[in-house]
């Protein structure tokens, strides 16, 4: 049976991130996710909040970018939190999303490049060694971790081609984006697979409601949110959807909500979530599960109530 997860995204307010990680640990999520969206909350904070207010949980940084925040910075904030918490902390690497580096003036140029480098000087930071490159993007002089050596996972968010294999190749786990529908899953884990053993993650979006209708509701906002980024072409193609991404993309820049919540259709709702009365989200976590993920990872929910609902619906 894969594991269950839970991730924020940052739109709840700071003062509810306690109750939320309680209510993921009560319902039996063995890690909290935590996401990093440029002009969100900030995930550092979230994750020493959600932490201290737990026992057993882990909790992941997710997924900080080496475009908006330097390697260093980003293994010495994962450092720091598994200093308090040891073995209770993952840290996610992944690009960010190309619209939100936009709207922050951030190039992103040689993603590939940059995240295999990123990767290679945490793992080295993490053991306690003088993290030295001069590579073709980052570069950093011998210097050590003042609290390594530290055993934290390093997980990639991914979803296309070379990332992916990237991931499959030199990461502990390849991490699938939400809002993804089960086909494009199925598929990245296709191209990831590399002969090696890594861990196969993925975020559904997820909300247990009385009827499926007042649950697809919720979720339309951020299920667009997600699907107006160019880089998820692919997964709408594999799910059948029909969804105007140029027109999304437009509609969200403008909060032209009215326009958001008739483009995200019923149809494009249940491609690409778990939605509906407990019985409609189990059978759709079962659609995930047979993927063969080892965490499916609940997403989309910023209250404590709805996230054990939603535990509670996946787990019987």
């Amino acid at each position: 049976m894969s594991e269950l997860g839970v991730s924020i995204d940052g739109r709840a307010p700071i003062s509810e991130i306690p109750s939320q990680a309680r209510a993921a640990e009560d319902g039996g999520a063995a890690t909290l996710w935590i996401a990093c969206h440029l002009f969100l909350r900030d995930p550092i904070t979230t994750a020493a909040l959600a932490l201290a207010a737990t026992h057993r949980i882990k909790v992941a940084l997710m997924a900080m970018s080496p475009y908006s925040v330097h390697p260093v910075f980003i293994a010495m904030a994962a450092a720091t939190l598994d200093e308090m918490y040891p073995g209770r902390v993952i840290l996610s690497l992944g690009a960010g999303a190309p619209a939100d580096l936009d709207a922050a003036g951030i190039a992103s140029p040689k993603p590939v490049a940059t995240l295999r480098e990123a990767i290679a000087l945490c793992r080295s930071l993490f053991a306690g060694e003088p993290a030295f490159s001069a590579a073709e993007v980052l570069k950093s002089r011998a210097r050590r971790l003042v609290n390594a050596p530290r055993k934290i996972p390093i997980v990639l968010a991914a979803s296309r081609t070379n990332m992916l294999k990237l991931a499959g190749t030199a990461a502990d786990g390849v991490l699938i984006s939400a809002a993804t529908s089960p086909a494009f899953v199925r598929a990245c884990f296709d191209v990831a697979a590399s002969g090696r053993v890594f861990r196969k993650l993925a975020i559904v979006y997820t909300r247990v409601a009385a009827t499926e209708r007042d649950a697809m509701n919720v979720l339309r906002r951020p299920i667009g949110f997600v699907l107006r980024g160019a880089h998820h072409a692919e997964n709408i193609r594999l799910s059948g959807a029909a969804l105007d991404q140029g027109a999304l993309a437009l509609a969200y820049a403008a909060e032209d909500w009215a326009v958001v919540d008739r483009l995200v259709s019923d149809d494009v709702v249940r491609r690409h979530s778990a939605c509906g009365t407990p019985a409609q989200v189990r059978e759709k976590f079962d659609e995930y599960r047979a993927i063969g993920l080892d965490e499916v990872i609940i997403g989309g929910i910023d209250d404590a109530p709805g996230i054990a609902a939603a535990l509670a619906a996946a787990r019987t």
